[in-house]
């Protein structure tokens, strides 16, 4: 199945409605993956020049969210996922979850029947190879339900043992729970060039450094520093695909050289910025078809 243009309400915590957002499409809240009991389905969506917000919600199959172009942001319970292109954030089902897809954007959703593969118990990304990319597409356009023999579930057949192959990839910002923590992980989101201290930020929340330093912590798994640092590659993945430079989004998430900023990429990542658009870039056109 494939929706052209729909911009959707805005789901709570993650963004809110700008001038460039129009009424919602139905169809695409209307869709109801868990309608049919077959092992896979997919919905190929396209925003146009608009932003799509998928309000919270959930569903009883597992979602894989397949950025084709453009970057969607999902947020879960237990923190956001950022999905560049020819990448994937799977969902398990029953998880309340929501979606943000950037303006111009291209998105799959895959819908697993629980069963029918076995997926991570927990949300995480996953690299999506070329084959896998248009094997997707080619299964949201296909007429659903379908035979379990046939076509189409030979096809089906296909994209699971490929999807079973695909590497995880570490874009994942954990978010903590404790309200005052979350003042922090709001501002920090908001403004990620925000350069205050874990000493300030303890000041301001009228706690000793040590007890914020404890409670960031125990929400998230990590500690102050390390946090930002991954909330500005989070942040920097989504910049550097919407096609800002290097330059420009070091400075939007507070670097004051360039230098820092790729050092900063390269720890994490273990590649450059630009090497690492670069291989994206071979991987999306690495199957020589034109699905993204």
């Amino acid at each position: 199945m494939s929706v052209t243009t729909p911009v959707l309400p805005p789901s709570p915590g993650v963004s809110t409605r700008g001038p460039d957002q129009v009424p919602f499409s139905s169809s695409v809240c209307e869709h109801d993956p868990d309608i049919y009991e077959i092992p896979a389905s997919a919905l190929h969506v396209e925003t146009g020049q608009q932003v799509m917000e998928v309000p919270i919600h959930q569903h009883r199959k597992g979602q894989l969210v397949i950025a084709l172009h453009g970057v969607v942001t999902s947020r879960v319970p237990e923190g956001l996922w950022m999905v560049p292109p020819h990448s994937g954030v799977w969902i398990p089902g029953n998880l309340p979850h929501s979606n943000h897809l950037t303006r111009g954007g291209r998105v799959c959703h895959l819908f697993i029947e629980p069963g029918a593969l076995e997926m991570p118990s927990h949300s995480c990304t996953l690299s999506i190879s070329p084959l896998l990319r248009e094997l997707v597409l080619r299964l949201a356009e296909l007429p659903q339900p379908y035979p379990e023999q046939g076509p189409t579930a030979r096809l089906v057949g296909v994209l699971m043992e490929e999807l079973a192959c695909m590497p995880s990839e570490r874009l994942h910002l954990p978010l903590p729970e404790d309200p005052r923590l979350t003042r922090i992980s709001d501002a920090l989101i908001k403004t990620p060039d925000d350069r205050r201290t874990l000493a300030e930020w303890a000041s301001e929340l009228a706690m000793s450094e040590r007890t914020l330093a404890r409670l960031i912590q125990r929400d998230t798994g990590l500690s102050f520093s390390r946090w930002r640092q991954q909330l500005h590659l989070v942040v920097a993945i989504r910049l550097l695909a919407e096609g800002m430079s290097v330059q420009r989004v070091s400075e939007d998430v507070g670097y004051q050289s360039v230098n820092a900023f790729i050092s900063m990429f390269k720890k994490l990542l273990g590649t450059t910025p630009a090497r690492y658009l670069q291989e994206r870039e071979q991987r999306r056109s690495g199957s020589g078809m034109g699905g993204a």
